[in-house]
Order: C-alpha cells, then sequence, then structure tokens
C-alpha cells in the first residue's frame, strides 16, 4: 500500500514500483473510493482475431467497466465487514 499526494490540478503521482510497464490506467470509482487497474501492452491487439462478436469496441468497454464497477463495490463491503 502506498499513500501518495494530490496537487492543485487533481493529479497523483504513482510510486515507481507500481507504475514500471504500465503506460494506461483504468479508474473506476466506487463510492468514496478510487480503483485502479493497470493496462500493460494494448489490449485491443490481443482481443484482435479470437473475439468474435457483433458488439462494438464501446459497448464492450462500457459492458467491462461496468461489471469491474460491481466487482469493485462487493468487494469493498466484504472488506469493509472484515
Amino acid at each position: 500500500m502506498s499513500v501518495v499526494g494530490v496537487d492543485e490540478r487533481g493529479r497523483i503521482t504513482l510510486p515507481k514500483r507500481l507504475r514500471e510497464g504500465v503506460k494506461r490506467v483504468v479508474i473506476i470509482p466506487v463510492g468514496t473510493h478510487l480503483v485502479l487497474i493497470p493496462l500493460r501492452g494494448e489490449p485491443e491487439k490481443y482481443a484482435e482475431g479470437w473475439l468474435d462478436t457483433d458488439r462494438d469496441r464501446r459497448e464492450l468497454k462500457a459492458e467491462a467497466e461496468r461489471l469491474a464497477r460491481e466487482d469493485a463495490v462487493k468487494r469493498a463491503k466484504r472488506r469493509k465487514q472484515l
């Protein structure tokens, strides 16, 4: 766990050990928390050729974000109960 500051523009600086190899991060707001999921490489390229679907990228992204948000909320509630 790391505690980082937020500057006047709302930016945070992740510690080097946490950001190595990470170019982009998904941020999911969960109540009063933020969940950061690192994206290594280019996820869209990994899906080419094997992901057979009629849904476009925006729909898939929205669905993935919704499911990740629900999962994060469930995990946060479980941690709060411990």
